[in-house]
């Protein structure tokens, strides 16, 4: 396998680690988004959207496949690799992940994404203050939702959904690192904090962690 990621992508981290804790080995390949190295012409025929993660994996039934999207990839991963598990057995304990990892993955990443944050800077000339203070209104109110979520539901566990680390939290974890680096309020999200903390304590989270990756500056 081959993963395309950037160190600070928190969609890329999603796949770090689930890959992770398949204990999957991959070639890590750097497509640096600062740089613009993701819009280079080689890259866009790896992956058309010129979007990290991108996943070349060699399927049994297809040969080279290049897969994109981290929740799709993560699915992938899940059915070809299927222990551990990074959805539940049941249906409503699918739904339920699947319906906390797009609550992130769906309404808060989307708006504070690079590529969001530079047209606020370089099309709408929105300051940098007025940048960041979107982007601490969106995450700091999705994770709110997030909270109420988790908070008192009979299901959740040390991490998202029981006592086993699942796609759910490959999703909360990118988030949360990118909401500390930008100095986001956190301490009304006790629930999502302390699920964070049993993560990192799993080596799956801290070993694919942005600082960890070979990319890091």
């Amino acid at each position: 396998m081959r993963l395309y990621s950037y160190f600070r992508s928190s969609a890329s981290y999603r796949v770090r680690i689930a890959l992770a804790l398949k204990k999957l080995d991959y070639d890590y390949a750097a497509v640096h988004l600062v740089r613009n190295e993701q819009l280079a012409p080689a890259f866009r025929a790896v992956a058309p959207a010129q979007l990290v993660p991108a996943l070349v994996v060699d399927d049994p039934e297809r040969g080279e496949l290049t897969l994109t999207q981290s929740l799709a990839i993560i699915e992938y991963l899940d059915e070809r690799f299927p222990e551990p598990p990074l959805l539940p057995g049941d249906a409503p304990g699918r739904a339920r992940v699947r319906a906390l990892a797009l609550d992130i993955a769906c309404e808060i990443h989307p708006l504070d994404n690079l590529r969001v944050l530079r047209y606020l800077q370089r099309e709408l000339k929105v300051s940098d203050e007025d940048k960041d203070r979107w982007y601490r209104h969106w995450v700091e109110t999705g994770l709110e939702v997030v909270e109420r979520q988790l908070a008192g539901h009979a299901q959740t566990g040390r991490f998202c959904h029981g006592d086993r680390p699942g796609l759910a939290d490959c999703v909360l974890v990118p988030q949360i690192f990118n909401a500390k680096r930008m100095s986001c309020r956190l301490d009304h999200v006790p629930t999502v904090m302390r699920v964070f903390d049993a993560c990192m304590a799993e080596p799956a989270f801290a070993q694919t962690q942005p600082s960890a990756c070979p990319d890091a500056t």
